[in-house]
């Protein structure tokens, strides 16, 4: 059904043009894709079909999805499949949710140096749970766990995170039983910290002397290394924010979690209050005051320039697996682990997945898009094909 308030496509529809007019050289290439891709999506631009009720005869249009990442509209039936992929893998023990940050002086250069330094974010992250769950003294076991990157906080700001689901327990070495975490408690944070801490910046220094790394604007004075030794001297002593929240309640709230976190973009449409004289209103949970519910008021322009902070390079993974998840042992070491925890084997998925996207879709969510809306008792029959427009110039990266 579609939604009846403002959409983050209406605010793009009616001041992307005079944006990207404004900002024409320093605009980045993947950032344009994204604002035209959001503004035709399920717009007759992209073309459509026309179905009728085969009882009724009362008929509907619909238009085609633009089916990009960061499309607040185009996530739903990507978050659903991929849900029920993972569905599978949950094993019969507790889950954490552990989440890294890097300090403010680190997320500049990240939004400058998106690919490298989100890299690195993912790599040392994955490197620091897993070498304190080996290590005897904490675990000793191989965990397993999947991590997400997020950008951006409730204000839309640049604020790079990552947030991890994690087995409480994993195998020992040799494979031959399960060990589990104590009871409510996964691995210290203050060990993972200062170790996360340490990996980072030794491998940030490392793509600093490849140069791997650049610097604009403000930041153009790190070009040279004692300025950039300068820059990082705050945070070699400072505590990074690692948090790892209570164990989840169980399998369902561990999928609950997934279902929400995973897909999500900078801001989705239900956050948005109006758009009106060129000044856009959207709610934000406030948590350095209890996760107070405030609304914040910005103009278009700076509306705009805060949801294209988030957009991703063009194929890079944000999210990611690793340990018993990752991807070249992953059936191998879940049949292990579930045969430890006197697990059964889950059943075997159909060989044909091939289906028409409104089966899918009913499948998964229990929505039926086959159901007529007004009797309820037709079916929606496909009677007439909509074409695009004629598509766009490709959009030259003059980067």
């Amino acid at each position: 059904m579609a939604r009846s308030g403002p959409e983050v496509a209406d605010v793009f529809r009616r001041y992307g043009d005079a944006y990207r007019q404004r900002h024409d050289a320093a605009l980045p290439t993947a950032q344009r894709r994204v604002m035209i891709a959001i503004e035709r999506c399920r717009t007759a631009a992209l073309g459509g079909h026309v179905d009728q009720c085969d009882q009724c005869g009362h008929q509907r249009i619909s238009y085609n999805s633009c089916r990009n990442r960061h499309c607040p509209k185009c996530q739903s039936l990507a978050r659903a499949e991929w849900l029920e992929d993972r569905r599978a893998e949950i094993l019969d023990t507790p889950y954490f949710h552990v989440v890294f940050t890097v300090p403010e002086e680190i997320a500049a250069i990240a939004y400058q140096n998106k690919a490298v330094v989100y890299g690195i974010l993912f790599r040392t992250a994955a490197k620091t749970l897993r070498t304190i769950a080996a290590d005897p003294r904490h675990l000793g076991a191989e965990i397993g766990f999947f991590a997400v990157l997020h950008t951006w906080g409730q204000n839309l700001l640049h604020h790079p995170h990552l947030h991890c689901v994690v087995t409480g327990g994993g195998l020992s070495p040799d494979g031959s039983r399960w060990i589990a975490c104590r009871a409510g408690f996964f691995l210290p944070v203050k060990v993972l910290s200062r170790l996360f801490r340490r990996l980072f910046l030794e491998a940030l220094e490392k793509a600093f002397d490849a140069g791997e790394l650049g610097f604009f604007g403000a930041l153009e004075p790190l070009r040279e290394r004692d300025a950039f030794r300068r820059h990082l001297a705050p945070v070699r002593k400072a505590d990074w924010v690692v948090y790892a929240k209570p164990p989840f309640a169980g399998p369902d709230q561990v999928l609950d979690y997934v279902g929400r976190y995973t897909h999500r973009v900078a801001l989705s449409n239900d956050r948005l209050l109006d758009i009106e004289d060129g000044k856009v209103r959207f709610r934000w949970k406030d948590y350095r005051h209890g996760s107070l519910q405030k609304t914040m008021t910005l103009n278009a322009d700076e509306f705009i320039r805060r949801f294209l902070l988030h957009i991703q390079p063009d194929r890079f993974q944000r999210i990611r697996y690793y340990g018993l998840l990752g991807n070249r042992h992953r059936g191998e070491k879940l049949a292990r682990c579930r045969a430890l925890l006197g697990m059964p084997e889950p059943e075997p998925r159909p060989d044909d997945m091939v289906k028409d996207y409104r089966d899918r879709c009913e499948e998964l969510t229990g929505m039926s898009l086959w159901e007529c809306p007004v009797c309820r008792h037709g079916r929606m029959v496909q009677v007439e094909v909509l074409q695009p427009d004629a598509p766009r110039p490709p959009i030259q990266d003059s980067s």
